[in-house]
Order: structure tokens, then C-alpha cells, then sequence
């Protein structure tokens, strides 16, 4: 890879429905303050980022497209929760691992063993969700998810033969709500639990700027800040951008509900003012 196609990347981290939201009002808002991330050279999406970057690589709807499907009253999929029990079994899964790839392996037996809609109906959501949007564009891009049984994160992309819808529904399967995905007799599940941002796939590149709908770090799972800093010591420009007091209390306690799509996306788009200048300092200075 030339110097030049490694000069700057955007990682989309996870977040959920609500939190692909406020990522597409981020990512409108610094356009119209005038940066436009879309023409990154490389883009990385865990999750919701999955949906909202292979949107952006493709160029449609276009930025500001895809902040007014966030405005819309259509509801791309049901509403869902992380119900307590499942939730008290990922921090039991956080506190007796020691690697992601662990942690991957005990909430992929959780995936494994949940009861929840057919995979079918599962990708055909996804699908539509991602509409027009069929195949790979032509700019690089990096969809992660996480082998159910091994634990490894895996980072699809063009040349790896998996169809863009199919590695889009791997990384949105959050386990214990969505069914792992099938690629390849494998089972996969939610490219953000490897890591919310999975922001050191960008290693390499210059300039990057991390969107990550989910601050929050552990032991195991490295914060998009712990991952951002850990570029900038290799050299790179980083600015890391996660949700503020007004886009947390916007996105709610459940990032699953559509109905608080609209609410993320507009603090987004307000909270990206005060980015602005870091984010052009570090994608054109």
C-alpha cells in the first residue's frame, strides 16, 4: 500500500440502532462544518458502524441522505433489549477473561445458546436497512465480527469473497438479541465485542478520527480513547470523538429503540460543532 492510500482513516465504532444514529448526525454535522470524512481512504465499522460505513463507502444516500433516514418516521427494525440476565452475563464473561478472544469464546456460547428470530429474517433486516446499498464499493473498507466459538475477530472486506450484506449482519449480531451469522460454516457474532471501536485496525494510517457510540472500556475490551492514544503514540494525528452528556441523555438507556433515533441524531449533529476544528486539524493540518 502507497504512502498515499494510507493518509487517513474513519473508524465507525458500535453502538447499536440508536447509536448508528448519532454517528450519521456526527458525521453530517462535521460536513457542514466543513469536513467530509466520507472520502476516507480507509473506513472501519464494528456493529452500527458496520451499517453506517458501508452506507458512506458507497456514497449513498450521502451524508445528508443518511442523517435524514435517521429523521424519518420508518422504523428499520423492531425494537429490542439486552434483558438483565444477559446483561449480568457479559460482565461475568468481562470479569473471568483475561483476552478479548476469551471473552469472544463465553458471550459466543451465549449467542449460541439464545432463542431469538430466525438468521433468515435476521439478514433480510439488515438488508433492508442497508438499501440500496448491495454490494462492496470500491473504497477499502474493514467490517469486523467475532467467531462464536474462537473468540478471533475477523476484519471482512472486498477481496475476502463474503457478500456485503452477510459480513454487515455478522458484525450487528449482538448476542443474546440476534442470531450469530453463517459465513463459511462458521458462526459469528457482534464485531464490537472485540472492542467498541476496533480502532487499531487503522495502525498505519496518519490521520485518523474514531466515531464511537460507545465510550466505555474494561479490562478486556480497550476504550476507543485507550485504542485512539495507542495510534497517536505510533505517530499518528487522532482525534476521538464519543457521545457527550447532551448525546448520552439523547440516546437513552436503550440503544436498541428505534423511537430515540431522531433525538441521537440531532445531538450528534450539535455535538460535532465542538469537534469541528480538532477533527480539521487532524484530517487536513
Amino acid at each position: 500500500m502507497t504512502q498515499k492510500a494510507k493518509r487517513t482513516a474513519l473508524v465507525l465504532g458500535a453502538g447499536g440502532l440508536v447509536g448508528a444514529a448519532w454517528e450519521a448526525g456526527v458525521l453530517w454535522g462535521l460536513a457542514e462544518a466543513g469536513t467530509d470524512l466520507a472520502g476516507a481512504d480507509l473506513i472501519v465499522g464494528s456493529s452500527a458502524g458496520a451499517v453506517v460505513g458501508a452506507q458512506l463507502a458507497s456514497g449513498v444516500p450521502g451524508l445528508e441522505g443518511l442523517y435524514e433516514r435517521q429523521l424519518s418516521g420508518a422504523v428499520p427494525e423492531p425494537a429490542a433489549r439486552l434483558g438483565i440476565l444477559t446483561v449480568l452475563r457479559y460482565a461475568v464473561a468481562v470479569l473471568s477473561s483475561r483476552t478479548p478472544e476469551a471473552y469472544g469464546r463465553k458471550v459466543g456460547r451465549l449467542a449460541l445458546g439464545a432463542r431469538t428470530v430466525d438468521e433468515t429474517e435476521r439478514r433480510e433486516t439488515v438488508a433492508r436497512r442497508l438499501d440500496p446499498v448491495t454490494d462492496w464499493p470500491g473504497r477499502r473498507l474493514l467490517i469486523t465480527a467475532v467467531d462464536a466459538v474462537s473468540g478471533e475477530l475477523v476484519a471482512y472486506d472486498a477481496g475476502s469473497g463474503v457478500p456485503l450484506t452477510d459480513a454487515v449482519t455478522a458484525s450487528c449480531a449482538i448476542p443474546g438479541v440476534w442470531p450469530p451469522a453463517t459465513i463459511g460454516g462458521r458462526r459469528w457474532i457482534d464485531g464490537g465485542i472485540h472492542s467498541t471501536a476496533n480502532a487499531h485496525l487503522a495502525d498505519g494510517y496518519d490521520r485518523v478520527v474514531v466515531v464511537a457510540p460507545n465510550g466505555q472500556g474494561n479490562k478486556v475490551v480497550l476504550s476507543p480513547a485507550r485504542q485512539g492514544a495507542d495510534l497517536a503514540a505510533r505517530g499518528a494525528r487522532v482525534e476521538v470523538i464519543t457521545p457527550d452528556a447532551d448525546s448520552r441523555r439523547a440516546i437513552g438507556g436503550n440503544s436498541l429503540d428505534p423511537a430515540h433515533r431522531a433525538a441521537a441524531a440531532r445531538a450528534g449533529r450539535s455535538q460535532a460543532a465542538r469537534h469541528a476544528e480538532a477533527v480539521a486539524a487532524v484530517w487536513t493540518g
